[in-house]
């Protein structure tokens, strides 16, 4: 009990109904102006009824100022540091909405009035029991008590004064716990998220998986294909070192091509990352023939149609997922050839590319399959499909995107 009474909670939520009283005296001073107009004889609040009078009336003032979108935050910020209430029951965006303007303004209002009345206590009530607590001890003190009326003016009501204080100082304390607790209880409701926050942090955070999603997609086929290529031409290369050293030398040529193109995606991923662009800037059809050229399998590419009409989206998402696939097929593929097939027609992009199974089933990396998955996702993106898998001794990709559904 003493510790719901005194303890560091309690202390913390008392400084913060305290805090409600000194921000309700600007509005309480102009609820003074307007009773003080309102009543015959003017003068000031000298009364209880009137001041509660008062109170009430200057009320209205706060809720109108709480209405801004920015209280919300603030009023957040002194809630979390003072209230001991749990940070995620709270949303410290700006009330947009009427339902969260309306919400905040109560808060508010609940809170200057109950802070208002608990400060007016913790003002008046002190001083009283300290002059109760020292009234035994001082005759002079006990003689003006008695020429007055009342309880006090009796010798067993100055004895039992001191008493009579502590019970108004545990009673002030009980009173400043019970509020405190129950504005702890009612910000969650109050300053919690509304349905529209609640849809628009799960907007953002879907919005945030989509850009993590990207950019594990463009490190998987950038990154992963050039780990590939390398590997294929190195091994190339470590076979025929005695036996071809110019097949060595171009093989060496074209790890360095790989991985300086390479090294300069990763880049564009990492500006990605640093928030240094808004953009992700990839190869597009442009640059397939480089691509393949410098793979380590023989590509039969074919290509009918305009590169021209596609545009750049759809352009650069199949680069990355004829990457994908060529990465795949060097990996898992066996023979010599792989056959690519684009065409530009009908609305649409058509892509095909087949490589020779392996008489062995490919050996499954563990947490493999991202490749397939990405490309999948690139196609769904785009508003279009791919497939991949076995089909009469061939693996085959292939892959449909609208030249004007991107989404």
């Amino acid at each position: 009990m003493i510790r719901a009474l005194f303890g560091v909670r309690a202390r913390h939520r008392w400084v913060h109904l305290v805090i409600g009283g000194a921000l309700l005296m600007p509005y309480f001073l102009v609820g003074m102006v307007i009773v003080g107009a309102c009543r015959s004889n003017g003068g000031s609040v000298d009364s209880l009824p009137l001041a509660l009078i008062t109170l009430a009336v200057s009320l209205p003032f706060p809720a109108i100022s709480a209405l801004v979108p920015i209280a919300r935050p603030l009023l957040v910020f002194g809630v979390r540091a003072l209230c001991g209430v749990d940070p995620a029951a709270l949303t410290d965006r700006p009330a947009r909405t009427w339902d969260a303007r309306l919400r905040a303004a109560a808060w508010y209002t609940l809170h200057v009035a109950v802070g208002g009345i608990l400060s007016g206590m913790s003002l008046a009530l002190p001083p009283f029991t300290a002059f109760l607590i020292v009234l035994p001890f001082f005759p002079g003190l006990r003689h003006t008590v008695y020429s007055a009326s009342g309880p006090l003016a009796t010798p067993w009501g100055i004895a039992l004064a001191p008493f009579a204080a502590v019970a108004m100082l545990l009673a002030l304390a009980a009173c400043s716990a019970a509020a405190g607790a129950l504005l702890a209880r009612l910000a969650p409701v109050l300053l919690g998220p509304t349905p529209a926050d609640k849809l628009a942090a799960a907007e953002l955070r879907a919005a945030e998986l989509a850009v993590r999603n990207r950019l594990a997609r463009e490190l998987h086929d950038s990154v992963g294909h050039a780990l590939s290529a390398v590997t294929l031409q190195a091994g190339a290369a470590r076979r025929v070192l005695d036996a071809d050293p110019g097949f060595v030398r171009e093989a060496l040529g074209a790890i360095e091509e790989t991985a300086r193109r390479t090294v300069d995606e990763l880049d564009a991923v990492l500006g990605l990352l640093r928030q240094d662009d808004g953009d992700l800037t990839t190869p597009d059809l442009g640059a397939l023939e480089d691509l393949l050229s410098r793979t380590g399998v023989k590509v039969t590419y074919s290509l009918d149609g305009d590169p021209a009409r596609v545009p750049e989206l759809v352009s650069r998402e199949t680069y990355r997922i004829v990457q994908e696939g060529l990465s795949n097929a060097s990996r898992h593929g066996t023979g010599p050839a792989v056959t690519l097939r684009v065409a530009i027609g009908g609305g649409e992009l058509e892509m095909v590319m087949e490589n020779p199974l392996g008489a062995a089933a490919p050996v499954v990396r563990p947490g493999g399959g991202r490749g397939l998955r990405g490309i999948a996702e690139r196609a769904a993106l785009l508003g279009g499909s791919a497939v991949a898998g076995p089909e009469a001794g061939v693996w085959r990709l292939s892959a449909r995107l609208p030249l004007g559904g991107a989404r």
